[in-house]
């Protein structure tokens, strides 16, 4: 439940079934964020302003925002929004560049408005209302830029069920010239104090999601991906907690960012003994230049709190992960028991043999059998062929369908392995188009996996996937997809976006891999 309280300062209360957010308007037009925790009752503005820090005057060599509100400095408040230029000095929320060269922003808030239902973010994926009688309620926050005329909207969405908040943003540039945007997150939490234990898991291949536990006292703690995709290095979930937090007992924050590309995550701790906690894309060759009337969305984070220690933490995320991110079909199935192909024969693999393979995975219990990578173009090997997704009539001689049939009638589910994204040198999809793959030109390139990532910021290189995916599993009784991600970026270019590869390309990628996502999810919910 969302209300908004009137009176000297107008507040905005967030209610979950058990915690309460409030934000409380600043006489100069920020948002102070005044509490997060476990829930509280509030009936006025009054009561509301109870929570909000007092001050007489900014203290030292802080900056006052103006002489009509002299009385404190944006550096000792808990805001919704940070920025540079007028008095807070913490890390940002939002960053940009004017056609002037100017990088102050200055955002007040001109309106509030609550509404039903959840927000849809464009060619982003978000929450999702649970059905039509439980419909999240969602708060749209309007700042205006008092120096440039810059529109950013703040949006927050709780639902009826469930304790965690969902959190968004768009930048629109609503003046005359064009401005670059270098930096836009999406979520900043303000609290009192420091030294809480800050959880972070990361890792590498075949050793991913390991825990860290740091104390932030002072400073600024980060965790982030700079190679194109959340990865297996750096896992955008973070949670903040006091440092006596047990998985039984103890205050905690979760902290998830619902995106797969660049990512960064700071818990910082200032002057004042306030700490910020923030998630979004990685700022870092991160660049958008936005043309009058153009925005850009940010991706949707979320939060949730406890005082029950890490394990109602953890009930808290999962069930909202199965209530309101997993959609279509298998969203409450049970996950089948599966024999993949690749350990047992790698590439060297034909009908009789994979046929063979899931008799006997059938006798052990399985339930679907995957076929793994080499059933494609000359696959061979890893050296060759990715991006030549037509079936191998050598190894697979009634094709996908003559398998997929075999496979059915020995009482299986048939799945198999796709890397949409990836192409090699030495195959006939880069052999005619070689200006799709995310290179250089003319210089050399470092390879990963003997493969190249294809450039899906190219809207003709996501058309031209789609159809040939959809091909794929349109030919037989098709189950499952394994799909693989198996190379991270480098030599970082665009033969599309050129001169605007540096800034955007990481973005518009995922962009481009999240649509053709979505177009093979509609065209085949089943699988």
């Amino acid at each position: 439940m969302i209300r908004e309280l009137k009176g000297e300062r107008t507040a905005y209360v967030l209610d979950t079934p058990n915690t309460t957010l409030v934000f409380i308007m600043l006489p100069s037009g920020q948002v102070e964020t005044a509490y997060y925790g476990r829930s509280i009752k509030l009936e006025s503005a009054e009561e509301a302003l109870s929570l909000s820090e007092k001050n007489e005057f900014p203290v030292g060599n802080s900056i006052e925002y103006s002489p009509e509100h002299n009385h404190y400095s944006l550096e000792d408040v808990r805001l919704m929004v940070g920025e540079y230029g007028k008095g807070d000095i913490r890390e940002p929320f939002v960053e940009a560049v004017s056609a002037d060269g100017s990088t102050t922003l200055d955002f007040v808030l001109t309106e509030a408005v609550i509404t039903d239902g959840k927000n849809k973010i464009e060619g982003l994926p978000s929450s999702h209302d649970r059905s039509e009688d439980e419909k999240a309620q969602t708060i749209t926050f309007t700042f205006t830029d008092n120096n440039n005329g810059y529109v950013l909207k703040v949006f927050y969405s709780v639902y009826p069920d469930s304790d965690v908040i969902a959190r968004s943003a768009e930048f629109i540039n609503a003046s005359e010239s064009e401005v670059r945007l270098t930096r836009l997150l999406s979520g900043q939490l303000d609290v009192f104090g420091s030294g809480y234990k800050v959880t972070t898991f990361t890792g590498a291949w075949i050793r991913e999601m390991n825990r860290n536990d740091t104390i932030v006292s002072a400073g600024n703690f980060s965790v982030s991906s700079v190679v194109g995709s959340s990865s297996n290095r750096a896992n955008p979930l973070m949670l903040i907690a006091d440092p006596d937090c047990t998985e039984e007992h103890g205050r905690c924050i979760a902290s998830n960012l619902i995106y797969s590309g660049n990512h960064y995550e700071s818990v910082s701790v200032n002057t004042y003994g306030k700490t910020r906690i923030l998630t979004g894309i990685n700022p870092v060759d991160f660049d958008f230049r936005l043309a009058p009337g153009e925005s850009f969305a940010a991706p949707e984070s979320v939060i949730a709190f406890t005082d029950g220690g890490y394990s109602t933490l953890s009930i808290i995320m999962a069930d909202f992960v199965r209530e309101h991110i997993i959609t279509g079909e298998w969203a409450k199935k049970d996950r089948p028991i599966v024999l993949n192909s690749w350990e047992a024969s790698y590439f060297d693999i034909d009908e009789k043999k994979l046929v063979s393979f899931a008799k006997k995975g059938k006798e052990l219990g399985a339930e679907l059998f995957v076929m793994d990578d080499g059933w494609f173009g000359e696959r061979n090997d890893d050296h060759r062929s990715l991006g030549d997704w037509k079936v191998n009539l050598k190894k697979l001689p009634h094709g996908l369908k003559g398998l997929a049939d075999k496979i059915h009638e020995a009482g299986l589910m048939f799945g198999i392995w796709v890397e949409p994204e990836m192409v090699n040198v030495d195959s006939d999809l880069y052999r005619a188009h070689p200006d799709w793959a995310i290179a250089i030109p003319e210089k050399a390139h470092s390879e990963g996996r003997w493969q190249r990532l294809l450039d899906f910021s190219n809207p003709e290189v996501v058309d031209y996937m789609i159809d040939a995916i959809s091909d794929v599993l349109s030919s037989a009784q098709i189950n499952y997809v394994k799909w693989d991600y198996n190379r991270i970026f480098s030599d970082v270019y665009s033969p599309y976006l050129k001169e605007r590869s540096c800034g955007e390309l990481f973005h518009r990628y995922i962009l481009g891999l999240y649509r053709l996502m979505g177009a093979l999810v509609n065209k085949f919910p089943y699988i």
